[in-house]
Formats: C-alpha cells, sequence, structure tokens
C-alpha cells in the first residue's frame, strides 16, 4: 500500500533536496575555488617559465649581435682583399701588356733574323 503524502513529508523531502543542493553548491564552490588557485598557480609557473625564455632569447639575441658584429668585420676583411686582389690582377694586366710587346718584338728580331740570314745564304750563293 502507499503512502500518502503529507504536508509533513513534503516539508522534510524539500529540507532534505535543499540541504542535498546547498552541499553541491558548497562542494561547486570548492571546487571552483580550488580550480582558481590551480589556474593561479599554472598561470604564476608559466609566467616564470616565459620570462626565462624570453631572457634565453634576449642572450641568444645578444649572441647574434655579436656575430653579426664578427661577420660585418669578416666583410670588411674580405673587402680589402678583393681590394688588393684587383692592384695584383692591374698589374698582371700591365705585365701582360709588356710580355706582347716583348712577344712582338722577338717576332719582329726572328722575321729579321730570318731575312738576313736569307739574304746572307743568297749571297753567298749568288746568281743562279
Amino acid at each position: 500500500m502507499r503512502e500518502a503524502w503529507t504536508d509533513e513529508r513534503l516539508d522534510d523531502l524539500n529540507a532534505k533536496v535543499d540541504r542535498g543542493f546547498d552541499r553541491i553548491h558548497t562542494d561547486l564552490r570548492d571546487i571552483r575555488a580550488e580550480t582558481n588557485a590551480s589556474i593561479g598557480e599554472l598561470r604564476a609557473e608559466m609566467n616564470a617559465r616565459f620570462e626565462r625564455v624570453d631572457e634565453r632569447f634576449e642572450r641568444v639575441d645578444e649572441r647574434f649581435d655579436k656575430v653579426d658584429e664578427r661577420f660585418e668585420r669578416v666583410d670588411e676583411r674580405f673587402e680589402r682583399v678583393d681590394e688588393r686582389f684587383d692592384k695584383v690582377d692591374a698589374r698582371f694586366d700591365k705585365l701582360d701588356q709588356r710580355f706582347e710587346a716583348i712577344n712582338s718584338r722577338i717576332d719582329f728580331l726572328g722575321r729579321a733574323m730570318i731575312a738576313a740570314a736569307a739574304a746572307i745564304v743568297a749571297a753567298t750563293l749568288g746568281p743562279f
């Protein structure tokens, strides 16, 4: 047989439900507080780590700046070496011109000697 719902029983049920919801609300507040605290700790930890990463990047940037300075000095040295090579190339060009002039003279002398030798041979042999 079913029991009848009296006002007293309904009031007891209502009070029990209210206590259950109060307990759930309290648990949710506690969970929310713990979650917020954990998130706050996590944010603080992440911020600290990001600061360390930023510091490392700054040190890396400083190193790259030093490397860039070294490369600039090396580039300047190469430019000076290139200038020296340009001067050496100009000297070799002048030497090439001098050798070409000497070769022309030697060729002229060779032809003159052949012509002189031919004239001597022709003079020695006499007319035909």
